[in-house]
């Protein structure tokens, strides 16, 4: 088989950088190693930045996400029963849409089925090779048979665990990483949100997080020791947690129900450099992880996307390689940005199990002063809608 990009993974940024090809009239060839149910199966963060929003419009599948998402213009923090809001639309003039990753990747599948676009799932065995020549190409084998794929170039938009990032030569790899010594228990319910908007709290016993993905299902966090078991919690319990962490204004209308979904996600900061090998291109958890505070994941991976499609552009159009040769120093430069951001927000509404009672004075003195301080709540509503690209 002959493509001109071969895609590794089939979540949103792959199917969102063969939709925008595919605008090009660049071909492409997506092969997951899952199935496209277990794809869909993923519960993850739903809050979109104006310059994913952006480009999904580009590539034809944001009608549903208007007409079903939720702008917000701004988020409430809470600590010591209190809360105050971060006005993105007073501080930046834009806004975050709430929409399910579950829905956008079933519209980009929608659209890939729509334009006839080869996706290849539950592939095994497969393996990416001389990326650093001129001539990469993948092997695999699909429905028990061995297969080669040529191509151009190679997206690696395969995960953190995916065959992307490891075909990198590890002496060519560098690679960062802070492990947080907590995790998130986070449940998904079939009821109303507690509030219009997210709710970021503060507590002495831990963080907690209300969102939701629409007017009638809600998703909730709390923090959690990194090594617990979601079996060890109970519904009534997560919700007497849950209560206890955040201010009584809400805690007294917040309305509960059976869980839908119950798991731990951990927290972790990674980024490996560079994102290129010869003609293999990482984006996204491939190349780097954020914690989820402030739901940087898919929002970083979607900016990758971007610069990784205006190079691919350009080569084909004109035979110009600069894009395409500048992609791993302008995607890491926006990269380190939103980790600073994550690992800010995230120092900030944690509690540690190392934290001094100097450490908590600090830290309510930097909530004190973000409450407090218009110019600091400028610079947080800056990253949290969303960096230039």
């Amino acid at each position: 088989m002959r493509t001109q990009v071969a895609i590794v993974g089939g979540g949103p940024s792959g199917l969102l950088l063969g939709q925008l090809l595919h605008k090009q009239g660049i071909d492409s060839v997506v092969i997951e190693r899952r199935s496209q149910a277990h794809v869909l199966g993923r519960i993850r963060a739903g809050v979109l930045e104006q310059g994913l929003v952006g480009l999904l419009h580009q590539a034809g599948v944001g009608n549903r996400m208007e007409n079903e998402g939720f702008l917000h213009d701004g988020t409430m923090i809470a600590h010591e029963g209190q809360m105050f809001r971060i006005d993105f639309a007073e501080h930046t003039g834009k806004s975050v849409m709430v929409y399910g990753q579950t829905e956008l990747t079933r519209d980009l599948y929608a659209a890939r089925d729509a334009s006839e676009g080869k996706t290849l799932f539950e592939v095994e065995d497969a393996a990416i090779r001389d990326a650093e020549t001129e001539k990469p190409y993948l092997t695999l084998t699909h429905q028990g048979k061995a297969m080669r794929i040529d191509c151009d170039f190679i997206a690696g938009c395969d995960g953190y665990h995916g065959i992307s990032r490891k075909s990198i030569p590890a002496d060519k790899r560098h690679e960062y990483e802070k492990v947080y010594p907590f995790g998130w228990l986070g449940i998904l319910s079939a009821t109303p949100p507690v509030n219009d908007e997210l709710i970021y709290a503060n507590s002495e016993r831990g963080f907690a997080l209300c969102s939701m993905r629409n007017d009638q299902l809600s998703r909730y966090y709390i923090q959690c020791d990194a090594l617990d078991d979601p079996d060890n919690w109970n519904d009534d319990d997560f919700w007497d947690e849950l209560r206890r962490r955040i201010p009584e204004e809400a805690a007294d209308t917040l309305v509960t129900g059976p869980s839908i979904e119950k798991s731990i996600a951990p927290l972790r900061s990674f980024v490996t450099e560079p994102m290129r090998w010869g003609r293999m291109f990482l984006c996204g958890d491939a190349a780097h992880i954020v914690p989820p505070t402030g739901a940087k994941g898919l929002n970083t991976a979607a900016s990758d996307v971007h610069y990784l499609f205006e190079g691919l552009r350009d080569f084909y159009a004109s035979g110009d390689m600069q894009g395409l040769d500048q992609y791993s120093g302008r995607a890491l430069d926006r990269v380190w940005k939103t980790e600073r951001f994550s690992w800010w927000f995230s120092n900030l509404m944690h509690r540690y199990p190392d934290q001094s009672a100097f450490d908590q004075k600090m830290q309510l003195a930097e909530l004190a002063f973000l409450r407090d301080s218009p110019e600091a709540q400028a610079a947080m509503a800056r990253s949290y809608v969303g960096l230039p690209y």
